[in-house]
């Protein structure tokens, strides 16, 4: 577009919302404040097309239609993969999107439609939503061989705060609940590190940064080679129930009828 060109469109978005949207001065142009807030319309508005062409475009190639889903780290980094594969294979002309998030921007997206499933762990507030139990998590502590509570034969959580500790971002409902379980036994967590998923907790403990507090499943995958070691923590809080969530709605769409038949079978 030529120069000429876009300003003859800046001119007609201000005589459209009746506004100044760039200040003009000898140095350039820079943004009003009314400019900046278009702006972030205008993302908002192209990421929804790229969305609706990418979702549009799963039709044109035969699918059935799309389901977005959003599910919880602990899911993610166990499970879900392969129940996911289980959905495709069994049903091939559905889409599938999926993203991680925290359980809290899970419920939110799949109350504001803008998910159509989520997986989320137990303890949130789950009003206006359809809850089915899914899987349990169960954690664990992950450590180098070298590191001191290797030498134990088991563990607690009490054992474990006496070391630092890397783990997921406060924002996490595992770090909420680590806090809180740290408070009743009187102790402080001494967070090392802070980081936003379980491979980047898992590369810090391999680099001697602390133990890693992450699910059991994807721990015990990862101390296969000898040189870290995991161990489940016993306290029955340490297992956590997963749940799926989905908007309460009269009939569920047929793709979310399918996805949860696969899903709460297995």
């Amino acid at each position: 577009m030529s120069l000429g060109a876009a300003s003859r469109r800046i001119a007609l978005l201000e005589h459209k919302f009746n506004t100044t949207l760039f200040e003009r001065t000898s140095k350039g142009i820079q943004l009003t404040h009314a400019g900046s807030a278009l702006v972030e319309y205008a993302k908002n508005i192209l990421v929804d097309l790229n969305k609706m062409q990418s979702e549009m475009s799963a039709f044109e190639t035969g699918s059935k239609g799309v389901l977005r889903v959003l599910a919880a780290s602990s899911a993610m980094a166990q499970y879900l993969p392969e129940d996911l594969a289980r959905f495709s294979q069994a049903y091939p002309d559905y889409k599938l999107i999926v993203h991680e998030a925290w359980s809290t921007e899970i419920i939110q997206s799949v109350l504001s439609g803008e998910a159509d499933v989520g997986i989320i762990v137990k303890g949130a507030i789950v009003d206006g939503l359809d809850i089915f139990e899914y899987r349990t998590d169960h954690l664990a502590a992950l450590f180098r061989a070298d590191h001191p509570l290797a030498k134990k034969k088991s563990i607690e959580f009490a054992d474990v705060l006496d070391y630092e500790l890397i783990g997921l971002e406060a924002s996490a409902n595992l770090m909420k609940l680590l806090t809180m379980e740290a408070t009743n036994l009187e102790k402080t967590m001494k967070l090392r590190v802070e980081v936003k998923s379980f491979e980047a907790v898992l590369k810090m403990v391999q680099s001697d940064l602390g133990v890693g507090l992450l699910p059991k499943d994807f721990g015990m995958s990862k101390a296969s080679t000898g040189e870290l070691v995991c161990k489940p923590l016993p306290e029955a809080w340490a297992v956590r129930q997963m749940l799926i969530c989905t908007r309460k709605e009269n009939q569920k769409s047929l793709a979310l009828q399918d996805f949860l038949k696969i899903l709460l079978h297995f």
